[in-house]
């Protein structure tokens, strides 16, 4: 192991690789403790599949011991080349150990292709699947399909930070900007592994609060903790085939409705609402546009499934409307039964949700409504040029003065992100897929939405992409995750040069 680090640094002298190594090697026994909850689960429900996670544990726990406490760093140093290389390399890592229970599986276990999608889309927050039914799966394997949400949502790399304090001084910042959703990041402390402590605290006890919330109701313990995990982090995966309609509960899709509404807002705001600056909160440009979004579009849909004769209850135009808004707003991607008979209107408005997503530091996908407020007032600036085109205009968001550079970086996002829906739609389409299945899959994963091609009535789920496609899709859902830059940067050869 050793030597096969000095040959990467021989051929990469200008990155650190053992240092990274090393961290990623610590990450990995996290991760390994994190599997013990599955394999607890399997040994409680007397479910033969602890054996699978049991393995798992093994070959997690004694690599990341190996690289952990055998590779010895001659400097701690990380710059912005080892930070956002360490960025992306430990999600991929997570999602190749987190595969491994997937593919151990005693009832239809799963090849890798499949595995790895299913492990990068559960981290990724995306809840996209290839099983077209859970019913076969063990109480364990339910439970990390969960987990890895619940990980991924707060991020990995946030976790890092707050778990491993040296990464204050070596290269935080720069991890903390390549992971956390958005166009700018504030430090809510002066150091940034206490940042981190301080958004973990919120994420951990809101998830409590969520969890208590679900027992109160219909679910049981189990089924309670699966979806406060997969809720809180809007990722999605659920704990049946039916779904949340299981139970029936108009309580159910209330607290779900509001809880996936709190993930889709800056943690940031929410930090400031806990310490009771509500200003702060209410005078947030991005924060008042989510609810003017979620407020619009709700009255666009009662509308419409009043104008369609949908009207069946109270319910129907009140809170189904209102569930299926935010789920797609927030990327969670939970359904109501009635959402396929709205009509294609509805649809095509579902699609502007889940491309812009909703704020810029939360758990939820997309695009996110920041980078929307700059585009639209970007424009309006040069329509106004267009008559004026001596003014000095400017945008501003929250009072303050935005960059032109920060504009362009927005700009640029955008443009990528429709380039990248195109060219994995493209990619897809090679493989043999239908056109709309293939550029909706595409859309899906790169918003971290995770709604198979199913809901535009023109394909199945995810298990009719090809092999190649799964990792197409898989690479979309991390650059998504990512927001682009932080994955794309490694393909430059820039980055690799001195």
């Amino acid at each position: 192991m050793r030597r096969s680090v000095r040959q990467l640094n021989q051929y990469f002298p200008m990155i650190n690789f053992p240092v990274l190594l090393r961290i990623i090697g610590l990450l990995l026994v996290i991760e390994s403790v994190f599997l013990l909850f599955p394999l607890a689960t399997c040994l409680y429900y007397g479910e033969s599949d602890w054996e699978g996670f049991a393995l798992t544990f093994g070959i997690t726990a004694v690599t990341g011991s190996l690289m952990a406490f055998c590779i010895k760093p001659t400097s701690s140093s990380m710059g912005k080349r080892e930070g956002f290389l360490l960025t992306a390399l430990v999600w991929v890592f997570f999602s190749c150990f987190g595969m491994l229970p997937f593919m151990l599986m005693k009832a239809q276990p799963l090849s890798v292709s499949d595995a790895f999608f299913e492990a990068m889309s559960g981290f990724t927050t995306t809840g996209a699947s290839i099983m077209t039914s859970i019913s076969h799966l063990s109480h364990g394997a339910v439970l990390w399909r969960s987990l890895m949400q619940w990980i991924g949502g707060m991020g990995i790399i946030l976790f890092t930070l707050a778990v491993i304090p040296m990464l204050n001084h070596s290269g935080g910042m720069q991890m903390f900007n390549a992971e956390v959703t958005g166009i700018t990041h504030d430090k809510l402390r002066p150091r940034i592994s206490q940042t981190a402590k301080s958004l973990w605290l919120i994420y951990i006890t809101l998830t409590a609060i969520l969890f208590v919330l679900l027992i109160v109701g219909p679910m049981g313990t189990f089924d309670a903790l699966c979806y406060a995990f997969s809720i809180m982090s809007t990722g999605g995966f659920a704990t049946s085939d039916e779904g949340l309609s299981l139970w029936q509960s108009d309580y159910i899709e209330a607290v779900t409705t509001f809880f996936m509404f709190i993930g889709g807002v800056s943690f940031t705001l929410i930090y400031r609402a806990v310490h009771r600056d509500f200003r702060a909160v209410w005078s947030n440009d991005v924060f008042r546009t989510y609810i003017w979004v979620i407020l619009v579009f709700y009255l666009i849909f009662a509308g419409t499934i009043w104008y369609n004769g949908q009207v069946t209850s109270i319910k129907s135009v009140t809170l189904d409307p209102l569930f299926q808004i935010v789920s797609m707003i927030s990327s969670t991607g939970f359904e109501v039964p009635e959402f396929g008979t709205w009509g294609t209107f509805v649809l095509s408005l579902v699609f502007v949700l889940m491309f812009f997503g909703a704020c810029a530091g939360s758990t939820s996908g997309g695009a996110k409504l920041d980078r929307l407020i700059y585009m639209l007032k970007n424009c309006r600036n040069e329509i106004e040029r267009c008559i004026h085109p001596n003014n000095i205009l400017t945008v501003r968001v929250n009072g303050k003065v935005i960059p032109h550079e920060t504009v362009s970086k927005v700009i640029a996002f955008l443009c990528l992100y429709v380039l990248i829906i195109l060219a994995g739609g493209i990619s897809l389409t090679a493989m043999g897929l239908p056109l709309i299945d293939s550029f909706f899959s595409a859309f899906t994963c790169i918003s971290n939405t995770g709604l198979s091609a199913g809901v535009t009535g023109y394909g199945g789920t995810f298990a009719i992409v090809p092999d190649p496609g799964k990792w197409i899709l898989a690479i979309i859902m991390l650059i998504g995750r990512l927001e682009l830059f932080t994955v794309l940067l490694l393909f430059t050869p820039a980055f690799w040069r001195k």
